[in-house]
């Protein structure tokens, strides 16, 4: 249900959502119909978090006909997801009062960096390529 959604942010080609509970729980109310509106193209990008590779979450990737990204197995600097969870770690831990809600939370990051992340996925692919699938700056 939408309670999975923790803030989309958009770019002119991409929308990101970071989801506060797991992925599965995420697939069928918001994966499910965002690629059915988008058609035939739409390719879901996660990362080899065992939550997105358990066998239960494939099986209905598959099930659903929803297509998943390849990712290298040791790439995680990919998502830019992961510079979101560290920008909202440190937020929580520079605060005096820390947020109550994931509303809270998500009204505390800043879009333009939300935005970006996302611009940056064409160069952060790039690098990993030309590291041929090692390590890069990000």
């Amino acid at each position: 249900a939408v309670e999975n959604v923790l803030l989309p942010a958009t770019s002119s080609s991409m929308t990101l959502h970071v989801l506060a509970r797991g992925s599965l729980t995420a697939i069928g109310p918001l994966v499910r119909p965002y690629a059915s509106a988008v058609g035939p193209g739409f390719l879901l990008m996660q990362d080899n978090a065992r939550p997105h590779v358990a066998g239960v979450c494939q099986q209905f990737l598959q099930d659903e006909g929803i297509d998943a990204m390849d990712w290298p197995a040791r790439s995680p600097d990919l998502n830019p997801i992961e510079h979101i969870w560290d920008i909202m770690s440190r937020s929580i831990h520079q605060c005096h009062v820390a947020p109550q809600t994931v509303q809270e939370l998500a009204d505390a990051l800043v879009q333009e960096t939300i935005r970006h992340l996302i611009r940056s996925m064409p160069r952060r692919c790039r690098e990993v390529i030309q590291a041929r699938g090692g390590h890069t700056h990000y």
